[in-house]
């Protein structure tokens, strides 16, 4: 008999635990595999790919509608993702922290889109990883990145709110804000979203087994045993708190934050709505500046309103996209273990892929809503829109418009710096 290998202990002295990789799948088992070492190339078809498209199956429409939704969302993200982040660069008067925050929320949308979701629904038909064991780690990286950066980003949008309720001068124009300021803000976000799920990166290994002669390959959300002895027992740890630091920090947190903060702007600003008219009712009588003055302060509350009502929106979609799959993941990890058993085999697969998808139709919804929810975002967005179909048209049209081109340009300079002006009196209040 052959002696067996001693298990490695911590520094507490109790032996590391080797839990069933079968609970940390995440496309989980389905069919009974044939453990195949990583490395190890079998004969035959093991080396190919599954192609669920070819032959037609009744499990190929399945296919064809996630790859379907999977070109819908990609396409409708990036388009909408690279518009906001090009509109708040390129324009002087939409770079304030509030736009700059929804910038840098686009681009980790962007990247999600981009990066995570190809690798996603490519494994999804063809059972391969691509990227191997890096897009193991990266993409639930960038996922939980994703959502961290979207917590704080919601939780800064409403102090921004807040403190514009509350400053000496809420209904003064803002002011630029300089460089300084903004990466300052922006760095405080993406570094702590960067920081909080670095365990991710050595939470996930890449596990691949054999079925049908075809090399399947799975992420096993597992701390690896080769790590060092203090950095086990702190993955360990965030391991075992995955499930309810996720439900706390990334769901809990902005929900309850961005309440509280609305609540209490709104009950600034109702406070000071109904001492407005009672001053101005006497200097209303002695000279017409001050309705013009009343106005202006009735547009600010109106736009005050409107970026609260943008804040809620967002907040909405951001827990309504995370809800489900944290209630799921509650849930199984407290039903019993011969009910688990008794789910049907696409149960679970279709769980955690309904949850891939949320992610994505946050990553995709969140440009398009800005841009349609806020004014001088949607504005820069289609007067970008016209210059690129102005460019387009024939040189019939181009040469006609062209034979008169001072009663083309003239009339059209006081709508520019009437649009100039509109814009500089929107710096910080985008919408």
């Amino acid at each position: 008999l052959q002696e067996k290998e001693p298990v490695p202990a911590n520094s507490f002295g109790h032996p590391r635990r080797y839990d069933d990789p079968s609970a940390y799948f995440t496309t989980p088992r389905t069919f009974r595999f044939t453990s195949a070492p990583v490395g190890n190339h079998s004969s035959g078809r093991g080396s190919g790919l599954h192609n669920p498209l070819f032959p037609v199956t009744d499990g190929s429409y399945w296919a064809y509608a996630v790859m379907l939704l999977a070109l819908v969302l990609f396409a409708a993200g990036i388009v909408g993702n690279l518009a906001l982040m090009c509109i708040v660069w390129h324009n002087f008067y939409l770079k304030s922290a509030w736009n700059s925050i929804l910038a840098g929320l686009a681009f980790w949308d962007f990247l999600v889109l981009f990066f995570c979701l190809p690798v996603v629904i490519f494994h999804e038909l063809t059972l391969k990883r691509l990227l191997g064991d890096l897009s193991c780690r990266l993409v639930p990286y960038l996922e939980v990145t994703s959502l961290g950066v979207a917590t704080f980003s919601l939780c800064a949008l409403s102090i921004d709110r807040f403190h514009a309720a509350t400053g000496p001068g809420p209904h003064q124009t803002p002011k630029v804000e300089s460089c300084q300021s903004i990466l300052s803000k922006l760095s405080v976000i993406w570094v702590g979203s960067m920081v909080l799920a670095a365990p991710e990166l050595l939470l996930w290994q890449l596990l691949q087994e054999t079925v049908s002669l075809f090399k399947v390959d799975m992420c096993v959300r597992e701390p690896s045993v080769e790590l060092p002895e203090s950095i086990y027992s702190l993955v360990l740890t965030y391991h075992e708190a995955r499930m309810w630091w996720f439900f706390g920090c990334y769901l809990c947190l902005p929900l309850l934050f961005t309440l509280a903060c609305d609540l209490v702007t709104k009950q600034v600003l109702a406070q000071r709505l109904p001492q407005k008219p009672s001053s101005e009712k006497v200097t209303s009588r002695c000279s017409s500046s001050s309705s013009s003055s009343s106005s202006t302060k009735k547009k600010q509350h109106v736009r005050e309103q409107r970026l609260r009502s943008t804040v809620m929106a967002l907040t909405v979609l951001y827990i309504t996209c995370n809800l489900p799959e944290s209630i799921c993941n509650i849930t199984l990890a407290y039903i019993s273990v011969p009910m688990t058993a008794a789910l049907p085999a696409l149960v679970l697969p279709a769980l955690g892929l309904i949850g891939q998808f949320l992610l994505f139709v946050r990553c995709s919804a969140t440009p398009v809503m800005l841009l349609c929810l806020c004014r001088s975002l949607g504005q820069a967005f289609m007067d970008c829109c016209c210059c690129c179909c102005e460019e387009c048209l024939p040189d019939g049209n181009s040469s006609s418009s062209s034979s008169e081109p001072m009663k083309s340009l003239l009339p059209a300079e006081p709508a520019v710096h009437e649009r100039v002006k509109d814009s500089s009196a929107a710096i910080g209040t985008p919408c």
